[in-house]
């Protein structure tokens, strides 16, 4: 995979899932990638490559978009222990994945083990966080059915101390104390699992499952987008997810080379905001008061602008995959990949009256991406080229309830339908060349296409997010060049490198209106085409390791993301520019016990200053307030096999030296955490 052309790192996740690393830690380290979370456990993450962001990255799990599970399943409650590996692609995205990806793609391939296992484990640490999850598979050998099942729970009252300008308290007269204060309504907790049942390696197919997948989370939210000095109480969010799958693979189907996948989701997703106190807050978790000492509470009746809520919004959707490959020899194959993508979805607000919610419309997005796909291996495999073409569809419909006065008089309810019905076109390449066994030269292009989502074209109003059904899609030029130096062999060391140059030009951006992002928690949002952009840059890795118990790996990324706003070129607002990540580890065989194994780890995090906002001119607190500062945090860890390789036992000590870390809109992140997990696994049964 990583030497077909296209700028893709491939992460294992064996090591990952014996420690108290999350996935989104994970990926974090990567080279070119960047996890930006507004806080602790299960805060809205956002994921960056090559400084493109937010939609502009696709999430998939097993080639299926991530956004049909809903935020109830995601890669903040997903496990690396039920990952058996991460496939990132930074700008452009091969045509088997088939989705409207602008920056880049991360494809979450789960464990496909056909052998009977079972893992389970269970983790505790700082700010009473719970992690435990279990997964397995038994197969009858005689029939080849076979059963898998997986299952995951996560809970944490994210109750870190957290400091800084906003975090005051505002006592008599308006006089504001500033204090370090613990978060006190950040709690989450998801639950969730899979059940499938079904044929592996039979005659006529070579994975064949139906199956059930269901989840719930439970979401308080301590503040907006920024850290502001009236947190908010009693403000949360709750969704869930019900959906039935059905997966068919079957290599040599009809004719020698043939090869079909289709996978299908369809179910249903709900999400509830309730918002229902109306009382202000301070950061010590008491009433706030006024400058006569009286507490008091927001006119708008509601810790967020827009009033009391518990809006809810059910979904209906559906997510089909279907993949045709066909090799003609060992030198050519072609692909047809098709997926489409669709939501029904209907608000309701229990708070409103029944003639209220009577008048709130129904929302449609129906998706449909094809692609075409061409491979050539030549030259003894050492020239690789995949030339690929994609058709994008969608189609929206909005249907509001009016009241229409006819000609006698009378007046009648009837349904005000807008429909929109978009198709584009893109294509690209991914080309390598294995000048030597140890150098081989990558070059991949893009045209690519995002098309808005949901919630850019309907709004949310429990989110405060305006309809804009205007919206075009955001459009890039993606190119990247790059060298793969290795694996080297010298004695018992070993040493690979890679590099990669990067340039995006980027058409329509979708965002937030620039130069009202200052006041995100205060107004209602809308998103909007913010102008055309550019992104370049570098990034490149070194992996070392010595008689395979010590490894070394460092990556370094640096990028400029600018905007052309109002005729003015500008850098894109909070958007980390450099960073660097590093990691050691050594294991010591045999250690107290014989063939027991000891492994230290020991993880750097690097993020250079950043401005979260546009430089605001005659601003009278200068643009210094409006920066992230520079931020180093480490990481140590170790964990212990015992014999038998059964049973792992791990122990992690996050941001050892406490250092502040800022992530989103400066939204400050846990400080120093210990956790310890349990690990055990069988793989015969």
């Amino acid at each position: 995979m990583e030497k077909k052309g296209f700028a893709v790192n491939v992460i294992e996740t064996e090591e990952a899932s014996i420690r108290n690393i999350q996935t989104n830690e994970l990926l974090n380290t990567t080279v070119g990638v960047k996890i930006r979370q507004n806080g602790g456990l299960g805060s809205r993450a956002e994921y960056s490559l090559n400084g493109l962001s937010g939609s502009a990255v696709r999430i998939f799990i097993d080639g299926i978009p991530i956004s049909t599970f809903g935020s109830s399943y995601n890669l903040n409650s997903i496990p690396p222990s039920m990952i058996e590996r991460i496939e990132v692609y930074k700008g452009v995205v091969p045509g088997h994945l088939a989705d409207d990806a602008l920056g880049g793609a991360i494809n979450i391939v789960l464990n496909n083990q056909s052998s009977e296992n079972i893992n389970a484990s269970v983790s505790y640490g700082s700010f009473n966080t719970f992690q435990a999850n279990v997964n397995g598979l038994y197969r009858f050998d005689k029939s080849g059915f076979t059963v898998k099942a997986s299952a995951f729970h996560n809970y944490s009252d994210n109750d870190y101390e957290v400091s800084g300008r906003s975090v005051v308290v505002t006592g008599l007269g308006g006089q504001q104390t500033p204090i370090t204060a613990r978060r006190f309504n950040d709690a989450y907790r998801s639950t969730g699992g899979m059940v499938q049942v079904g044929y592996t390696d039979v005659t006529w197919a070579d994975r064949f499952f139906v199956g059930f997948t269901g989840s719930d989370d439970y979401k308080e939210v301590q503040h907006g987008a920024f850290m502001t000095i009236m947190p908010y109480e009693g403000r949360f969010l709750e969704s869930d997810a019900s959906l039935a799958n059905l997966t068919y693979q079957k290599r040599d189907l009809f004719t020698p080379g043939l090869e079909v996948n289709v996978t299908g989701y369809y179910g249903k997703r709900n999400r509830q905001v309730n918002d229902t106190v109306p009382w202000a807050y301070s950061w010590n978790g008491e009433r706030a008061i006024d400058f006569r000492g009286n507490e008091y509470q927001y006119t708008w009746g509601s810790q967020q602008e827009g009033g009391p809520t518990l809006a809810k919004i059910n979904r209906n959707v559906a997510s089909i995959r279907t993949g045709l490959a066909y090799a003609i020899n060992e030198n050519h194959k072609v692909l047809a990949n098709h997926v489409y993508s669709g939501i029904d979805r209907e608000d309701s607000d229990e708070l409103q009256s029944v003639l209220e919610n009577t008048f709130l419309g129904t929302r449609d997005l129906h998706k449909n991406i094809l692609s075409l796909t061409y491979e050539l291996n030549a030259f003894n495999d050492r020239l690789k080229t995949n030339l690929f073409g994609k058709y994008y569809q969608q189609k929206t419909i909005s249907v509001d309830p009016e009241i229409q006065r006819n000609p006698d008089g009378s007046r009648q309810i009837v349904d005000e339908v807008v429909n929109s019905n978009k198709k584009y076109e893109g294509y690209g390449f991914a080309a390598s060349y294995e000048l030597s066994p140890a150098i081989t030269i990558l070059a991949s292009a893009e045209k690519a296409v995002r098309l808005p989502n949901e919630t850019e074209i309907f709004g949310n109003d429990g989110d405060n997010v305006v309809a804009n059904a205007s919206i075009n899609p955001e459009q890039s030029n993606n190119y990247n060049l790059g060298v793969k130096l290795g694996t080297f062999n010298f004695k018992k060391h070993q040493f690979n490198a890679s590099t990669n140059l990067f340039t995006r030009n980027i058409k329509d951006r979708i965002g937030l209106p620039i130069e009202t992002s200052l006041n995100v928690d205060e107004e209602l949002i809308l998103y909007v085409n913010q102008g055309s952009g550019t992104s370049k840059g570098i990034d490149a890795q070194l992996s070392y390791t010595y008689n395979n118990n010590f490894g070394l790996n460092f990556n370094i990324s640096r990028f400029d993301l600018k905007i052309e706003n109002r005729g003015v070129e500008i850098d894109v607002p909070n958007t980390p520019f450099f960073t660097m990540n590093g990691n050691l580890r050594y294991s010591i065989k045999s250690l107290i016990q014989k063939n027991s194994r000891l492994n230290l780890f020991y993880t750097m995090y690097f993020t250079d200053e950043f401005s979260y906002l546009v430089p605001q001119g005659s601003n009278t607190v200068g643009d210094d307030f409006f920066k992230v500062p520079r931020q180093f945090a480490q990481d140590i860890g170790l964990s212990y096999t015992f014999p038998g390789q059964n049973f792992v036992m791990s122990f992690d000590v996050k941001n050892i030296f406490d250092k502040p870390v800022y992530d989103n809109l400066s939204v400050q992140k846990p400080g120093r955490a210990f956790y310890l997990k349990l690990n055990y696994s069988i793989n015969k049964f």
